[in-house]
């Protein structure tokens, strides 16, 4: 009976938050209470949140803190020169402008939030692409993947939610995985740089010059075809808003200062960030670079525990760059949004695995899941549990695959010796492609910035990110990781 009620808690939870009659921290909370009655163990519900909110605790610190940290820097301007550079070395050419997008990508991954580093690279990339006319489905399937391998990061989501749901240290998941991780990226930079090869035998390498040229050229001949029917009228179009009455004249005019004005882009113009936004400090950069380089090699050295480091880090970036109380306040006001949906679904979480566990559900479910994986294949769990984390984080949510399934692979794992750590490290493995499901929001920022359907998205992004997965998940196990 339990392993029904296991199996149906899971489902229903899923079936919810995928059709979106539930948001995921509302049905991580009631759902397992709901089924909790069921079971007959209501009278127990305040004990199993509480053990799972106190074992939590530092998880929903460390995201808090990490995401308060990195908006920090992406505010004050510590990535800005990154971008600037990227895009010099982009210069016109496809290949570089394909690897330029890769990078750049991962780079403000940092972060952890995919939105955010979909509308900086789109941003940046986006005006190169498109005077180029290069495929924009390049641009962003190079994005979505090098974002999901950075999606791994301890504060970027999987990570934490798969410590949270084995109740592990997310150090002890990531930092082994490091080397394993690094090959899906050179992966992912390899991959851009085939695209961006095919893309410039389709449309051959143009200096920025070369390109404006074409561009003026384009528009001088549609004033002119314009100015032989109707002169006005076509001065109108030619001006492209900048004077709307304009005759043939008037029209080559405003046709010439919007080429001045991309040329102006094509320069320095191209931050991919606003240059002028109140909250740079450039006064500080070295200063908040050498915070977050000593930060992220404390962390991989594990000098301090991760939420301790984040918590001194996020405290001595806001003094530092913002002394004043309303500054401050200002800024942890502009990420709140993000530290109270991840913080929250931490908390959230901690009924779900906890009644989960508590009840007794979760090991009914994993006696049967061991009964029904053939014994030649117990062993290799780790195996198994990468190659289903491909389709279950695509055709479901973190939230649903960590909080739902994970557990359950755990428990069959460790029923063979495989331990959970291993198992945990594993189920990253598919984020690359998780980064382009439907069920991922981010995901429509980025297609949508970049004037892409999302179907063509897909079509072109599926096969490759399946490949940079499998990548990672080879790497792991040719390094004995998992």
């Amino acid at each position: 009976m339990l392993t029904i009620l296991g199996f149906a808690m899971i489902a229903t939870f899923l079936v919810l938050i995928m059709m979106k009659k539930m948001s995921p921290i509302a049905a991580l909370v009631l759902i397992p209470a709901l089924f909790c009655v069921f079971v007959g163990k209501g009278a127990h519900l305040g004990d199993y949140v509480i053990d799972g909110v106190s074992s939590l605790a530092p998880t929903a610190a460390m995201l808090m803190f990490a995401i308060v940290y990195f908006g920090v820097m992406i505010d004050v301007g510590l990535f800005d020169p990154i971008v600037r550079a990227i895009l010099k070395f982009c210069k016109a050419d496809p290949m570089r402008i394909v690897v330029g997008t890769a990078l750049l990508a991962a780079i403000v991954s940092l972060d952890g939030d995919g939105s955010t580093t979909f509308m900086i690279t789109v941003s940046a990339m986006y005006p190169l692409y498109k005077r180029l006319k290069m495929s924009l489905v390049v641009m962003t399937g190079v994005a979505a993947m090098a974002n999901g391998v950075m999606n791994t990061l301890p504060w970027g989501g999987p990570t934490a939610r798969a410590a949270t749901a084995l109740k592990v240290d997310a150090t002890d998941i990531f930092v082994p995985m490091i080397p394993a991780l690094a090959v899906g990226l050179v992966a992912v930079v390899v991959l851009a740089y085939v695209l961006g090869l095919r893309e410039r035998r389709r449309i051959g390498t143009l200096s920025l010059d070369e390109a404006l040229v074409r561009e003026r050229e384009q528009e001088s001949e549609t004033v002119l075809v314009g100015a032989g029917a109707a002169a006005g009228a076509s001065g109108a179009r030619a001006g492209g808003g900048a004077g709307g009455t304009r005759g043939a004249a008037g029209g080559s005019g405003a046709a010439a200062d919007r080429v001045a004005e991309s040329a102006a882009e094509s320069g320095d113009d191209f931050k991919g960030l606003d240059p002028n936004r109140p909250t740079l400090r450039p006064k500080l950069y070295w200063f908040n670079a050498l915070l977050t380089v000593a930060l992220l090699t404390a962390m991989i050295t594990e000098l301090l525990p991760i939420p301790v480091l984040f918590l001194i880090g996020a405290a001595l970036a806001l003094t530092v760059n913002f002394p004043h109380i309303p500054d401050q306040k200002a800024r942890i006001a502009a990420h709140a949004d993000n530290v109270l949906n991840v913080s929250g679904m931490v908390f959230a979480a901690a009924v779900f695995t906890g009644v989960l566990t508590g009840t007794g559900m979760v090991d009914h479910m994993a006696n049967w899941l061991v009964d029904t994986i053939p014994d030649g294949m117990g062993p290799q769990m780790g195996l198994v549990t990468g190659l289903l984390s491909l389709p279950l984080t695509y055709f479901m949510s973190n939230d649903g695959f960590y909080f739902g399934v994970l557990p359950v692979l755990a428990e069959a794992g460790q029923a063979h010796g495989v331990s959970s750590l291993e198992i945990a490290r594993a189920s990253i493995v598919g984020q690359p492609l998780h980064m382009s499901s439907p069920l991922v929001p981010a995901v429509y920022v980025l297609v949508g910035m970049a004037k892409v359907e999302f179907g063509d998205h897909t079509r072109f992004v599926v096969k490759w990110a399946v490949l940079t997965s499998l990548v990672i998940l080879a790497a792991g196990i040719l390094f004995g990781i998992i």
